[in-house]
């Protein structure tokens, strides 16, 4: 994920998929001033009071919420707060004192034009995915690039004497960093979950949209209304966390199922949830131990529509087993490699001489040029190795 962002008290967050992006110390400096910007412009405090705090932890009580169409972007859950979006004004704010910020610490503030720079190409290439990206959460009008520009040059030239860069200490920073998703946090191939560090793997339904976030993965109907969601629990046993989870206010427990899945220990059973008004919710839920840890894998709909999914929801709970394929266990991530050329040439020969697993559109931008660029012997460039996942 490309971001940065910044909570109120100070706390300023660079996401590595930002950093491996960015070129320079110099670059990165940039980002941290402008969020610094935002705090100190007390941007985020008034955006966190306008911000829903239910939903952190949203997970753990979601089959309780009013709406299932809450649930509708499992790239949301529990980031409502970390991803706040600001207005032009905040955004201009920030942009400033960052820039005053850099001059301050004898960073070289052409920089931040170049950051914005590939922040808009990263948003271009992203489209309108499902990940919120930096600029989502940034607006960005047309003639911000060029406002930047023109604070740059309003600064005094003794700014520039001696200004920091920092590009070969930062790409050495970077090297072997992992880039994009990354495998050992479980990772999909079709409708098939695998999660190589816990060893097991679920099948969600086919068609559905799936997402995988730190606390939980799930997959939602086409429709969006109805959810398979895995969660770790924080009970000791397959029957003390259905025993939680069933002594909670509105639900109820319904027939029990067999009572084992890939022939691991489990309770399942189905439950519904009384809300009134809002419409009730049937599902089903089981709990299940694997090497040491029990998981708690949801499946429900509303109460109306449980003879269309029905069927379709407990079979995907079902699927939860261990797995033992060493193709499967040993998946790594892809990861940024510097490379310092021995000869001048283009970005399009650089990528043709040393490879990249990504396209040469990637490597362009995490390189921050064109595939025309001609670097001289000697520059370092980024490229992106291994990350291969089975077939």
């Amino acid at each position: 994920m490309v971001n940065a962002f910044a909570l109120p008290g100070g706390y300023v967050y660079v996401t590595r998929g930002l950093m491996t992006h960015l070129t320079s110390e110099a670059e990165l400096a940039s980002v941290i001033g402008h969020e610094i910007g935002h705090v100190t412009g007390r941007h985020s405090v008034e955006q966190m009071s306008k911000a829903q705090l239910a939903q952190i932890g949203l997970i753990a009580g979601m089959v309780l919420k009013p709406e299932l169409a809450q649930f509708g972007d499992l790239a949301q859950t529990g980031l409502g707060l970390l991803f706040l979006k600001y207005g032009r004004d905040d955004e201009r704010e920030a942009d400033d004192l960052g820039l005053r910020y850099m001059a301050r610490e004898s960073y070289d503030p052409r920089q931040m034009v170049g950051v914005f720079e590939v922040l808009k190409r990263v948003s271009e290439a992203e489209g309108n995915g499902r990940i919120p990206g930096w600029m989502s959460t940034h607006p960005t009008p047309e003639n911000r690039i060029g406002r930047i520009s023109e604070e740059v040059s309003k600064l005094d030239p003794s700014t520039f004497a001696n200004a920091r860069v920092g590009r070969e200490a930062y790409l050495k920073e970077l090297d072997g960093m992992p880039f994009g998703q990354n495998p050992r946090e479980g990772y999909f191939l079709g409708n098939r979950f695998i999660q190589p560090e816990l060893g097991f793997e679920i099948r969600f339904p086919q068609g559905w949209k799936t997402n995988n976030q730190k606390a939980a993965v799930g997959a939602m109907s086409p429709r969006e209304d109805a959810l398979v969601v895995l969660t770790l629990s924080d009970k000791g046993s397959p029957q003390a966390a259905a025993q939680a989870f069933f002594s909670q206010q509105g639900i109820v427990q319904g027939q029990s199922l067999r009572a084992d899945l890939g022939g691991l220990p489990a309770v399942a059973n189905v439950f519904g949830v009384q809300r009134g008004q809002a419409g009730d919710l049937q599902g089903v839920a089981a709990f299940v131990e694997h090497q040491g840890k029990v998981y708690q894998v949801l499946g429900y709909t509303l109460a109306d529509r449980w003879r269309s999914y029905g069927d379709e929801l407990s079979a995907a709970l079902g699927t939860f087993e261990r797995v033992t394929d060493r193709r499967l266990l040993d998946v790594q991530p892809s990861r940024l490699d510097v490379v310092s050329i021995p000869s001048a040439m283009t970005l399009e020969e650089f990528n043709r001489r040393y490879p990249s697993t990504v396209d040469l559109r990637t490597v362009a931008i995490i390189n921050q040029a064109d595939s025309n660029t001609r670097f001289s012997a000697g520059t370092e460039l980024k490229r992106i190795v291994g990350g291969e996942l089975p077939g």
